[in-house]
């Protein structure tokens, strides 16, 4: 079970609707943040521009202090996608989200660090994307309102669902063997994976715990499945 949040929630608008794209090249960071990135190509680079369609004619004479690890500095957006594309890995990420879940945010971002095929939104459409910081762009995204229509989609596309939750019968996640091909699915903070989702799922499993607390928070929850996914399975030389 994970536990529940205490801090108010803000409303965040629909990641998908339009009118909400990506904030300039440093309106993601605190106006107190030290800068971070580059600047325009010709206070970094003694040559010439490399006639490279990946490059961003904006940010080549801006500079680019985005939120994107060095090797995608002066890129677009669409050609990084492309190029996570090309090496996305075979595990998807669902979380529940029928009472606008906070942990969103945080499960985007960690999982477009370990290059998730995508993130299923099962519920409520709309989400804290603060915590995402601009990963969402680069981040294939899917919703379903329902579990049931999650389940079918998983089906549909061959890939077992694996719950993540500390519930009677659950197998420990240290010495899981979790299929390469699979959903990793989260509940929200409180009441954990539905009992929905853990009837349906084809494997549940859980995260040791040594503390007082009966629950961790299920963003790190999520970061630690997703990386004992990694550990089985990634090719870590095509890690940054």
């Amino acid at each position: 079970m994970t536990e529940e949040v205490r801090e108010p929630e803000p409303v965040e608008p629909d990641p998908v609707a339009p009118g909400h794209e990506e904030p300039g090249p440093t309106e993601w960071q605190s106006r107190s943040a030290p800068p971070v990135g580059v600047g325009p190509w010709v206070e970094e680079h003694p040559t010439p521009v490399p006639d490279d369609p990946r490059f961003d004619p904006e940010l080549i004479a801006a500079g680019d202090t985005r939120n994107v690890v060095d090797a995608y500095r002066y890129w677009t957006r669409e050609a990084i996608v492309a190029d996570i594309d090309a090496r996305r890995h075979p595990f998807h990420v669902a979380i529940e989200n029928f009472a606008h879940d906070a942990n969103i945010g945080t499960v985007v971002r960690t999982a477009n660090a370990f290059a998730a095929a995508a993130v299923h939104i099962v519920g409520r459409r709309r989400w804290n994307r603060r915590g995402a910081m601009v990963t969402d762009r680069y981040q294939h995204l899917e919703h379903h309102d329902s579990v049931a229509d999650l389940i079918s989609w998983a089906r549909a596309h061959d890939l077992a669902v694996v719950a993540v939750d500390n519930t009677p019968g659950s197998v420990p996640l240290e010495t899981a063997d979790l299929p390469r091909e699979c959903v990793l699915l989260f509940g929200q903070e409180g009441p954990g994976v539905s009992a929905d989702a853990q009837e349906r799922a084809d494997l549940t499993v859980s995260i040791a715990q040594f503390g007082s607390t009966r629950s961790i928070n299920a963003g790190v929850a999520a970061g630690i499945a997703m990386h004992a996914w990694i550990r089985q399975h990634a090719d870590l030389g095509t890690a940054w």
